[in-house]
């Protein structure tokens, strides 16, 4: 049986490596606006945008990475973890644009810089166009892929971003009002936060090797032990090595006499049609060779 399988991430590289051509020119139209202008929401929005690059650039290089480094026996699950670190770092950039965006909107509260309407309208349509298009190549793989997720939150909130700034650009534009500008900034920077969190969170739950959010380990536990010949399961295993690859280990403990190949074929149909669990290891043993295993303490 062969246990090569592509990442979830892998199977979106090409929508991913077109979302990063998009944000990437924008980038540099939505930077050099927000300079010209001194609009707080440009710059805010513009912030998010060198974060997308850099966030989505992150995500290719880690599942060209993944894809390349084949196992080895110093490295035996490659190195698929290269995925889940840069979710992280895209999640660490988020809280950085943020925190930036908030701190430098309360200081404009105070004075608020003129800031030219038609400018910032005309410069939010056209990252609008863009933040749509990209927003709708990585929708379907943000679903499968914790890496993907990452990049598609970057986009989403540029998204928002967008709507935002239009939104500033049109007060300023037609009532004149300087505060605008500083108040969509507060609320973009607001709006990413929560969903920034629940990148990390998922993140670091995969790095902190905790079993996935959708296992209940005591029922799949409880389903292994009502195997027929099956006396005890312990030392249950569950883990996510990147998006779309969770691994499970577990012992067994049979019956004398039992037939240990048909039991292994029934745990794994059972961890593979049950849990969509397909890379088990799992040992077979009788009461006596068991024994060691529960005098382990970690």
């Amino acid at each position: 049986m062969s246990h090569e399988h592509a990442s979830a991430s892998r199977r979106h590289l090409g929508v991913l490596t077109a979302a990063f051509a998009i944000t990437a020119a924008f980038m540099v139209v939505e930077v050099a606006a927000g300079l010209a202008t001194s609009s707080l929401a440009l710059i805010s929005d513009g912030a998010h945008m060198v974060t997308d690059v850099i966030g989505v650039g992150l995500a290719l290089v880690a599942i060209l990475a993944a894809g390349r480094a084949r196992r080895t026996p110093g490295r035996t699950f490659g190195l698929y973890r290269a995925e889940v670190l840069a979710a992280l770092a895209n999640a660490v950039l988020l809280f950085g644009v943020a925190g930036y965006v908030l701190v430098e909107a309360v200081q404009r509260f105070r004075d608020p810089p003129v800031v030219p309407g038609g400018t910032v309208l005309a410069v939010a349509l056209l990252g609008l166009v863009a933040n749509t298009a990209a927003f709708l190549l990585l929708r379907k793989g943000s679903a499968e892929s914790l890496n993907v997720r990452g990049a598609y939150l970057e986009v989403l909130a540029d998204l928002v971003g967008s709507l935002g700034v239009l939104l500033s650009g049109a007060l300023t534009l037609l009532f004149g009002w300087r505060w605008a500008d500083p108040v969509l900034g507060v609320a973009i920077g607001l709006w990413v936060l929560p969903r920034t969190w629940a990148l990390a969170r998922r993140s670091l739950r995969i790095l902190f090797q905790h079993a996935p959010e959708r296992v209940d380990v005591e029922r799949l536990t409880h389903a292994l032990g009502a195997l027929d010949r099956v006396r005890e399961v312990h030392d249950v295993h569950v883990w996510t090595l990147t998006s779309g690859m969770e691994v499970a280990s577990a012992h067994l403990t049979v019956l004398a006499g039992a037939d240990r190949e048909e039991i292994l074929r029934a745990a794994r149909t059972l961890l593979a049609d049950e849990y969509q669990i397909e890379h088990a290891t799992l040992q077979v043993e009788t009461g006596e060779s068991a024994v060691s295993c529960h005098e382990l303490q970690w």
